[in-house]
């Protein structure tokens, strides 16, 4: 596996992997822009190559594998390990974006839930299942995202893909709400599994809160704060 570059001198031409945390309200495509632009900055050039392996909602924070110079060949290894959240889920409602960034759009009881409960629901989506992508998602259908398609107000049928789910833990359950830690593979949408956990216990739910805390091998412990890592950068 690659080595993350903890401290300078940072071999930006040869490869480097940046552990990252992103920040809440960025896209992941905004973290990878502004470590781009220190970058270039700092080596005097007009191009330079940065990527991501795996992308975060903006709502979400956490985790985010940078690959620059050379190693953004490897971000396909990086991509397919498998990732860790923890997050919050609001019941009694739903949302068209399955989370937070969109209003509430139907309301459900939630009397009857309780922890014991949603925990031998979350049995149902745990292990080697099949996920339908949400509406507000980058995945494309005829070449195009399908969240611009959502935006439009139109609706596509969506194919289930294969993920698994290793673990899906519950905690805290407030009776409006409960906290989880999932692991799974790549390509599984947490937005859905709390759409759906919610549906099938007889309620509605979304996301409130979504970090990712791992990928494969790598930990957020180990991560930059993105502001720390530009301002070491600009004192090379």
């Amino acid at each position: 596996m690659l080595t993350p570059s903890t401290a300078p001198p940072f071999p930006f031409r040869e490869g480097a992997l940046f552990l990252i945390d992103k920040p809440q309200g960025w896209t992941s495509f905004d973290v990878v822009n502004k470590l781009r632009w220190k970058i270039r900055k700092h080596l005097g050039l007009k191009k330079f190559k940065v990527g991501h392996a795996g992308t975060l909602d903006p709502m979400a924070t956490g985790l985010l594998n940078l690959c620059v110079g050379q190693w953004t060949k490897e971000l396909k290894q990086l991509e397919g390990l498998d990732k860790r959240y923890t997050g919050t889920i609001k019941l009694g409602a739903t949302t068209p974006s399955f989370d937070a960034e969109t209003e509430e759009d139907a309301f459900f009881p939630t009397e009857h839930l309780t922890l014991d409960m949603l925990r031998e629901t979350a049995l149902r989506f745990t292990g080697d299942i099949e996920q339908v992508p949400p509406m507000y998602s980058a995945v494309k259908v005829d070449g195009q995202p399908l969240y611009k398609r959502a935006r439009r107000g139109e609706h596509i049928e969506v194919q289930p893909r294969p993920v698994t789910v290793h673990e899906f833990a519950l905690d805290n359950f407030t009776g409006t709400s409960v906290d989880f830690a999932i692991s799974c593979s790549k390509g599984t949408y947490i937005r859905t599994l709390a759409n759906d956990l919610a549906e099938a216990a007889g309620s509605g739910g979304y996301l409130t809160a979504l970090r990712r805390t791992a990928v494969g091998p790598y930990n957020i412990e180990d991560a930059w704060q993105l502001d720390d890592l530009l301002e070491v950068i600009d004192q090379l």
